[in-house]
């Protein structure tokens, strides 16, 4: 049984990954931010990747699906995609250039260890997935809002190609916060406008 909570150390190794990535967190960084040494984090977690598994776990539960719950609700449409990507404006706006927060832990991840890891690639891809999933759903239920007569709404394959679209522009979002926090605020305002613009 550890004797330390376990919750705690997953998160502060999550905010180290969140901020330099797999390869660069080393293990001296890991303890530090821990507070554990070495052989009570891999009699924990099994080793480094094992602890970066725990903490894209925990990111997923505790950062993405909380932002991706409104978009699945059965009255999700136009509002909840406008309050979605007003919602990631304020989230790069509100943080300061050195939080360690700043862009998506796994599209930062993308950029490194899923370009030769199957595993973090698959987990990537899912969470791709499931993003473009939520985005259609909104996107659906905005187009059967605006149907004057019914059945006669964007079709599945529209749907499909604004959902990736959305998707792409909403991960590029991301991966730009860490780099121009400005241009990162524009393009979620494009997002945003882009579904203003889209009729059923």
């Amino acid at each position: 049984m550890p004797s330390f909570d376990a919750p705690v150390v997953v998160t502060a190794a999550r905010d180290l990954f969140w901020d330099r990535g797999f390869e660069a967190a080393s293990l001296a960084d890991l303890e530090r931010v821990t507070g554990l040494g070495r052989s009570s984090l891999y009699h924990a977690f099994g080793s480094k990747r094992g602890l970066f598994d725990a903490a894209v776990a925990d990111y997923l539960e505790t950062v993405i699906r909380p932002r991706l719950r409104p978009l699945l609700a059965e009255s999700a449409g136009r509002a909840a995609l406008l309050e979605y990507y007003g919602g990631l404006s304020l989230a790069v706006a509100s943080l300061p250039a050195d939080s360690p927060r700043r862009g998506c832990l796994l599209v930062n991840c993308a950029a490194g260890l899923a370009g030769h890891d199957d595993l973090a690639r698959k987990v990537v891809d899912d969470y791709r997935s499931e993003l473009t999933a939520a985005l259609r759903h909104a996107l659906a239920g905005a187009a059967a809002a605006a149907e004057t007569t019914p059945g006669t709404g964007a079709a599945p394959a529209v749907l499909d190609e604004r959902a990736r679209t959305l998707a792409s522009l909403s991960m590029s979002v991301m991966l730009l916060a860490r780099v121009n926090r400005d241009e990162s605020l524009a393009l979620l305002a494009t997002a945003a406008a882009q579904v203003q613009s889209w009729h059923p």
